[in-house]
């Protein structure tokens, strides 16, 4: 089985995106927002079968932990009221993409945060999504500012009552920002990484596992720059007094393999270990298009792992076991709904491959 644990919704029916536009314009005249409009099946339906589901059967992969798109969760956009509203309506959307492609997706919810605010509101979305819509995980945002960075680090108090509620539900956190308002950090190609090094240089400096040592990250995209530069993390840890890297933060530290090309996914497995690595596309996301050099595309994840010098148990682990260790709800999930196997015969889709047509909006 072949579990990809890093899906967004980039694909979703306009009306959804419409509707965002019109509330932040509605609290910027300090107007009620108006309501959400009526989406139909159908249109979700399609949004899906043309889009990730077709990629899925083609790719190989069986399932995908899917969650509201990343870039427009725009945390530093209106209140916390207005991102509660946004939140919910971004996670129900998600529930309903489950229902109706069970076995084939699982729901990791958006947590509604404004910097400066208490994270109570967080903690109550994240309750809803896993009691009643059945989510496995959540997106955490370290940075909900936007890329001005004037929240507290990951390993302070202020985030406590969320790790609490976390590991009484068991349920992880990938650590994932938001859209950039800061010209100097271009979205997915800087603010991204940046925040996924700095979430773990956080982490090294605190010992927020020895406080919550059930509590499970994933940090996207390979790690940003640590797996490169893990002698220097090392390093640091030793000079700032914390033990071993392995004992420190790999137990609870995983990172996915949303790095788009061989000789990355290579250096991500031979330095941190197929133990702390879990299956990632991001597909339909950061990088469509296809690679010149290879003629596939970037974002086919699985060429990478396949091609890695790998035995078949390290190969089934990255595939699906950490992820289930790392998600435990997935069992459950699976249990009612087992994961489809793609059939390799499955018709290509007659609409255009959105990997070919490098659309902003998608982000």
């Amino acid at each position: 089985m072949i579990i990809d644990c890093h899906g967004h919704y980039t694909t979703a029916p306009p009306a959804h995106t419409s509707w965002r536009q019109d509330q932040l314009q509605a609290a910027l005249g300090g107007h009620a927002a108006p309501a959400y409009p009526a989406i139909g099946d159908d249109e979700i339906r399609e949004s899906i079968e043309v889009n990730q589901l077709r990629l899925m059967r083609e790719r190989g992969a069986d399932l995908t932990i899917f969650s509201p798109r990343a870039s427009a969760m725009a945390h530093h956009e209106g209140d916390l009221a207005v991102g509660t509203a946004w939140a919910r309506a971004c996670n129900d959307l998600i529930a309903r993409v489950v229902g109706l492609f069970p076995g084939r997706f699982a729901g990791v919810g958006q947590l509604p945060q404004t910097a400066g605010e208490p994270v109570e509101a967080a903690v109550a979305e994240l309750r809803r999504c896993v009691t009643e819509l059945g989510f496995v995980g959540v997106n955490l945002n370290p940075d909900p500012s936007g890329g001005r960075w004037d929240s507290p680090p990951l390993t302070d108090a202020y985030w406590f009552p969320l790790y609490e509620a976390m590991c009484e539900l068991d349920v992880p956190a990938m650590v994932h920002v938001s859209a950039s308002c800061t010209p100097v950090f271009h979205a997915t190609g800087a603010h991204y990484l940046n925040a996924d090094t700095t979430a773990f240089m956080q982490l090294l400096q605190g010992d927020l596992f020895g406080r919550f040592p059930t509590l499970r990250l994933v940090v996207p995209h390979g790690g940003g720059a640590v797996p490169y530069h893990w002698g220097r993390y090392r390093g640091l840890a030793d000079m700032l007094g914390r033990p071993p890297l392995e004992e420190h933060l790999m137990r609870n530290v995983f990172f996915d393999t949303c790095v788009y090309h061989q000789p990355g996914i290579d250096l991500l497995l031979g330095v941190v270990g197929t133990d702390n690595v879990l299956f990632g596309s991001e597909m339909v996301g950061a990088v469509r298009g296809i690679d010149s050099r290879t003629g596939h595309h970037f974002d086919d994840t699985k060429r990478y792992v396949d091609a890695a010098s790998l035995t078949e148990e390290q190969r089934e682990a990255i595939y699906s076991g950490n992820a289930l260790r790392v998600y435990p709800r997935l069992a459950a999930a699976l249990a009612v709904h087992p994961a489809r196997t793609p059939s390799p015969t499955a018709p290509a889709a007659k609409t255009p491959d959105v990997g070919e047509r490098p659309r902003a909006d998608l982000l």
